[in-house]
């Protein structure tokens, strides 16, 4: 092949081998599908968290998953920063976990809670919601979308919706 018909050397180098250029809040914001929950971390104060150094593994419900809250949950998490911060908080884990890197069991979250995560041949899930897009990366992380709104055990939507 010649080169005089394809990319110049240097440019195909520098091409071949770029990696993530955005944080995990930017990542999600320019992922297209995670609006709600970009808006909903800068909301609760966390997008300087977020944007740290890390390294982050965030279960990122899609917009598609956040409505399917009940009716008024997530505008009431709007309202209570303080809730709204805690519930994020319950979807970001410490490290760097690529979906091949998750195991069955428990993981402790940025909340203060545990999340269950379970592998069953090419299906992941974190407390029942399916991780339906893997391993985006960002600079600080990954991202995994999943279809449902995880919650700490024993908290009720209904009662962050009231």
């Amino acid at each position: 092949m010649s080169q005089s018909n394809s990319v110049p050397v240097n440019e195909a180098a520098r091409n071949s081998n770029t990696g993530p250029t955005k944080n995990i809040v930017d990542t999600t914001i320019a992922a297209g599908h995670f609006k709600t929950f970009a808006a909903g971390v800068k909301a609760a104060g966390l997008t300087d968290a977020l944007s740290a150094k890390g390294p982050f593994t965030v279960f990122a419900p899609t917009d598609d998953a956040i409505a399917k809250l009940p009716s008024g949950a997530w505008d009431a998490l709007l309202r209570d920063s303080a809730k709204l911060k805690a519930v994020l908080n319950y979807h970001v884990v410490s490290g760097h976990f690529m979906a091949r890197d998750v195991k069955s069991g428990e993981v402790m979250t940025l909340q203060g809670s545990t999340l269950t995560a379970a592998v069953a041949f090419a299906d992941l899930s974190v407390n029942g919601a399916r991780i339906t897009q893997r391993d985006v990366v960002a600079t600080n992380g990954i991202v995994h979308a999943i279809d449902a709104v995880i919650l700490p055990k024993n908290w009720q939507l209904q009662a962050l919706a009231a």
